[in-house]
């Protein structure tokens, strides 16, 4: 548990090399939709396979059944046989086109159809640059989430995580299905605790680049970063206010590690924790009123929470002596942390409005849980045969994606907000 333990005993981090992932689902969802994707017109003669991009998707939601309609080329202009569909026990269908325009430019558009009750849902048409097919395929992929389900889908969002190839760290901003990674810092010395501000367009992450944990903040759009907080002593754990004015980060200027805010521009810190122990990993929840931390002030490393403002903490995880790494789901109704159990460190997920905490992976070297920003997954790294893995898992545990680097480890990964 590398991030925790640069709290509690200041281990080394061990991560890996760039990522190019492929999915693996596993499990049986209870309420799955049966949709197929049917090939897109003109796709193969595009960079990306549209519709091999937006099944993956809604696969690895946990949300939809996915079945073939064979080698039948429809397109967005195509009515559906709903008969035989039907026959096929569909209860949706995405079929449309791409072309290349005289521009360079793809023109891509689809149609989405409720085989049940034969109806057109809508669609949508892009004209994308070669680029930007893939973000064109997950933007289809929410637009079929939201009219199927109800919810806002995730896929065009972003995710970050930090490798170590060789000696070198890199903290990377990729699609949510780990595709097209982009490398925002290279450093030789560690990189940990990324954390996306509300609207996306920032990620504050801690570097040992000066020797010690120092907080920077990176613009995406630029490249450029500031430097946050480098207090006397350690500077960790950055996490922002729901409505991006603040953060709440872990200090060691004042001896011990204790929860402060400051303003994101800088400046000075306030402190908001007063225990002689350790406080460290704050998260707000996502009204801003609550700080949830990991402090070891009964003993053992347990979650708390407090006022956003400071105040009394209150003990929120009392099942096990050892859990860490809380993270709230944006409906506030849910609590992911890491459990040590039997040695094994384990995915947790609590209802905070009935206290049930329910484990929801079979591995033991879960660590750094961070909600998909719809609430409906959360992604987690492990190991899995020896090998260090991103993966994500729906709430109950049921469907698990394993997102794989195909040469190393993977490490800290932080979800991205949805765009407004």
């Amino acid at each position: 548990m590398k991030k925790v333990l640069m709290y509690f005993v200041l281990a080394a981090v061990c991560l890996s090399a760039q990522a190019q992932f492929r999915v693996e689902v596993s499990g049986v969802g209870l309420t799955q939709v049966p949709i197929a994707i049917a090939g897109f017109r003109g796709e193969e003669a595009s960079p990306q396979k549209l519709s091999a991009i937006v099944s993956a998707d809604l696969e690895r939601s946990g949300q939809f059944a996915l079945s073939d309609v064979g080698s039948s080329r429809m397109d967005e202009n195509s009515r559906p046989d709903f008969s035989a569909l039907r026959l096929k026990s569909l209860d949706a269908v995405v079929s449309g086109s791409v072309s290349k325009l005289a521009d360079g430019r793809f023109d891509v558009r689809f149609r989405l159809w409720d085989v049940v009750k034969s109806q057109d849902l809508g669609g949508q048409s892009f004209a994308v640059a070669p680029t930007e097919l893939r973000l064109a395929a997950h933007r289809i992929s929410d637009y079929v989430y939201e009219k199927v389900t109800g919810d806002r889908g995730v896929f065009s969002t972003r995710i970050a995580y930090v490798t170590k190839a060789g000696q070198n760290f890199n903290l990377w901003i990729a699609d949510s299905d780990g595709e097209g990674a982009q490398s925002a810092l290279a450093s030789p010395e560690p990189i940990i605790s990324p954390a996306w501000n509300p609207n996306g367009t920032q990620l504050a992450y801690v570097s040992f680049e000066s020797r010690k944990p120092v907080i920077y903040v990176h613009d995406i759009a630029t490249g450029k970063r500031r430097l946050l907080a480098n207090f006397k002593g350690s500077n960790s754990a950055p996490a922002w206010s729901p409505d991006g004015r603040t953060l709440a980060v872990t200090l060691s200027r004042d001896g011990g590690s204790q929860l402060y805010v400051m303003d994101a521009g800088g400046g000075e810190a306030k402190r908001i924790s007063q225990s002689s122990s350790i406080d460290t990993e704050p998260v707000f929840s996502a009204d801003g009123r609550w700080i949830y931390f990991v402090s070891d002030r009964g003993g053992s490393p347990q979650v708390y929470r407090m006022p956003a403002a400071g105040g009394n903490a209150e003990r929120v995880t009392f099942s096990g002596t050892y859990n860490i790494s809380p993270s709230l789901s944006p409906d506030g109704r849910w609590l992911a942390f890491i459990s040590r159990v039997s040695g094994a460190f384990k995915l947790h997920v609590m209802d905070l409005v009935s206290g049930n905490v329910m484990a929801v992976t079979d591995s033991s070297a879960d660590e750094s849980p961070s909600f998909a920003p719809n609430g409906r997954l959360v992604m987690y790294a492990t190991q899995q045969n020896g090998r260090e893995a991103l993966m994500t898992t729906t709430l109950d545990g049921k469907i698990k994606t394993r997102l794989a680097g195909q040469t190393g480890d993977i490490r800290e990964p932080d979800w991205g907000p949805l765009h407004k």
